[in-house]
């Protein structure tokens, strides 16, 4: 895509929405983090529903070809009680996944609790306190931020990526020596 150094990888986040889309993306070197840009995609104006889902696709692709992000974390639609709006949420993050699949992005999908947990450290925090946890670790300034949290929300999925960049999955642990031989049979030779 770009020469960019080894050491460097570019994260889109995405927050998908009908009305309001937020994204953000990161630049990291090394294990250093920037916020690149942060928005949203106002679709509020658009009245059908088809409409709103082509603009999803021409502003993600726009976006991803501005930033040429390396990889894009999105977050998982929440499931609620409303079986419409489920819908709707769930074609509005397939049309920005499909943005991303297009241009060969990698994408991992992390659910809300995961995110406000990677961000705060309490999977049931509030939108104003993930934005005021990565205004502080980004160094973002006040008059940058924007007045739409799904702009944050979108920088914090893109920010959870990072962090779990770094961290080797961890395998179950075990509970005692039978328990491992039993999860791992061939790893014991002999009789004991």
């Amino acid at each position: 895509m770009t020469d960019k150094p080894n050491s460097e990888k570019i994260i889109l986040g995405i927050d998908p929405g009908t009305n309001l889309m937020g994204y953000g993306v990161l630049r990291v070197t090394g294990n250093k983090a920037v916020m690149e840009t942060m928005g949203v995609i106002d679709l509020r104006k658009y009245a059908g529903p088809y409409l709103k889902l082509g603009r999803i696709f021409e502003r993600m692709t726009g976006i991803i070809e501005s930033y040429l992000p390396d990889e894009m974390a999105i977050e998982a639609p929440f499931f609620g009680k409303n079986v419409q709006s489920m819908l709707k949420l769930g074609r509005a993050q397939g049309v920005a996944i499909a943005a991303a699949i297009h241009r060969d992005i990698p994408i991992t999908e992390y659910a809300p609790l995961k995110i406000k947990m990677a961000i705060t450290g309490n999977g049931q925090a509030s939108k104003e306190q993930v934005a005021g946890m990565l205004t502080r670790m980004l160094h973002i300034r006040e008059e940058d931020m924007l007045p739409y949290m799904d702009a944050t929300d979108g920088l914090a999925a893109a920010y959870c990526h990072f962090l779990q960049m770094g961290k080797p999955a961890v395998a179950q642990p075990y509970h005692s020596w039978k328990d491992f031989i039993r999860k791992n049979p061939d790893k014991v030779k002999g009789q004991i």
